[in-house]
């Protein structure tokens, strides 16, 4: 099958998801760096993966790819340090990272296809 545009690809939904869950969670967050910075790197996860695909080149799509997985490396770092300074339960944390690992996953298949 074919992905026509990038809202199809199935990482770009989850990390959308994720994104949303990201933003509600740590919202009201006083701590303005660790805010911005979780933020910026679980909206660059998505991003990503939409300017990647915009490209119409699969060597230039793949390099994207790559930089989603980092970010994606990067929350993953940011929700650890989350949990030890209290900003999140463990329950939150557990359900976070799972979704952190299966993107990253999911961008790594994605890369090996092209």
């Amino acid at each position: 099958m074919k992905v026509e545009r990038f809202e199809d690809i199935l990482a770009w939904q989850k990390a959308r998801d994720l994104a949303k869950k990201i933003y509600g969670q740590f919202g009201n967050c006083k701590d303005y760096g660790f805010r911005d910075q979780i933020q910026r790197a679980v909206v660059s996860i998505m991003n990503n993966i939409a300017e990647g695909f915009g490209r119409k080149s699969n060597l230039e799509f793949k390099q994207f790819l790559y930089i989603a997985k980092g970010s994606c490396g990067e929350v993953r770092s940011m929700l650890y340090l989350a949990k030890d300074i209290l900003l999140l339960d463990e329950n939150m944390f557990s359900e976070f990272l799972t979704e952190t690992e299966v993107i990253s996953k999911m961008l790594s298949n994605f890369i090996k296809k092209l």
